[in-house]
């Protein structure tokens, strides 16, 4: 292919601010490659119910659909008028849509920052379309029941599906890493539901006798993951544990600022990074960007892969080798105990781009 069509979903909060910064940065490394980037801005959030009527419409999604990815900014769905509150927020209402199957978190302890965990280098693979997330766990409509005015029942699914292919997706990652995996789930209380998660895991693991496979109950995970996270190399979880597990390893990793992710299916991906929209700080430029940045980052590896692409592969490089030459050079937003802004930021990552040696 020549060129790649990418939609640009900014969002709220400080959404405008990191993806123009991140927009910015890949500029600069596609402008150093033969590659051509279409890029599709779209509305989505407060955006989309201004221009509208609705923070994710059936036009923006069947744009999604001819773009070869997308890049997602946050989004503060819990401010939105009354009338969106019992519907999928974007992001969820995109992984159910899409059946965007498989959420990708890696945790790596960055230089110059306060990580927790020095060594820290794994990555998490979320279950991205059922277990207790109801926005996305049934065919219509959402899993949850208010039976009498005192009982609410909230409904977790597992089907043999979701978890093969997530239990798939975390063993093939392994066998490019160290070739270990740990299975989280909760099968001594909730038997049934998370059992068959471990159960169905097992069974892929049978497949992959290269791949050392433990597992642990989620609250034991989490206390072994502060206490030695730098010994774990991939995890497989279902949907919420693997939301939880993953903001707890962006922060031992530095920042939940640092922390990205992809959302991905056998054929579509989309980036996004794995915090909020920090509305508290939008409009003073100082968000970390840093999370957008290797969201994207992974998307491009992705697109790589997907259609064998070394420019693509040079784009990521370039772009991660920036991103790690800047931090080198202490020039780190606030979050990181530095004083760069949002925007100085991504200069400062150019002028690495312009510097450095091509890969």
């Amino acid at each position: 292919m020549n060129s790649y069509k990418v939609a640009v979903l900014a969002g709220d909060g400080i959404g405008k601010e990191i993806i123009e910064a991140n927009q910015q940065v890949i500029e600069a490394c596609v402008d150093a490659t033969v590659l051509d980037i279409e890029w599709v801005a779209l509305p989505m959030g407060w955006e989309g119910i201004h221009k509208e009527g609705t923070p994710l419409s059936e036009k923006t999604k069947e744009t999604l659909q001819t773009c070869d990815a997308w890049i997602l900014g946050p989004h503060d769905s819990a401010a939105y008028p009354q009338q969106f509150k019992g519907e999928r927020n974007p992001s969820g209402e995109l992984r159910h849509h899409f059946d965007l199957f498989a959420n990708v978190r890696p945790a790596k302890s960055m230089q110059k920052s306060n990580a927790r965990i020095r060594d820290m280098d794994l990555v998490i693979y979320r279950e991205n379309t059922e277990g207790y997330y109801v926005d996305r766990n049934m065919h219509t409509g959402l899993g949850e029941f208010k039976v009498t005015e005192d009982v609410v029942v909230s409904t977790g699914v597992f089907t043999r599906k979701a978890i093969t292919r997530i239990a798939e997706a975390a063993f093939e990652a392994a066998m490019e890493r160290r070739k270990k995996v740990t299975i989280v789930h909760k099968a001594n209380v909730i038997r049934l539901g998370t059992g068959f998660f471990l159960e169905i895991c097992r069974e892929v693991a049978d497949k992959y006798p290269e791949v050392d496979v433990e597992d642990y109950h989620i609250d034991a995970m989490a206390a072994h993951l502060v206490r030695r996270g730098g010994d774990f190399d991939v995890i497989v979880t279902e949907n919420m544990f693997g939301d939880i597990l993953s903001d707890l390893t962006g922060e031992l990793a530095g920042s939940l600022g640092i922390a990205p992710s992809i959302n991905t299916s056998k054929t579509q991906a989309m980036a996004q990074a794995a915090h909020g929209s920090a509305p508290d700080i939008e409009g003073k430029n100082i968000a970390n960007p840093i999370g957008m940045m290797h969201s994207t980052v992974m998307l491009f590896e992705w697109l790589a892969k997907k259609h064998d692409d070394e420019r693509l592969t040079r784009v990521a490089r370039k772009m991660e080798e920036s991103i790690a030459r800047t931090i080198h050079r202490n020039i780190v937003t606030p979050d990181l105990g530095g004083s760069a802004t949002t925007s100085s930021f991504a200069e400062a990552v150019c002028a690495e781009v312009a510097n450095g040696t091509e890969v």
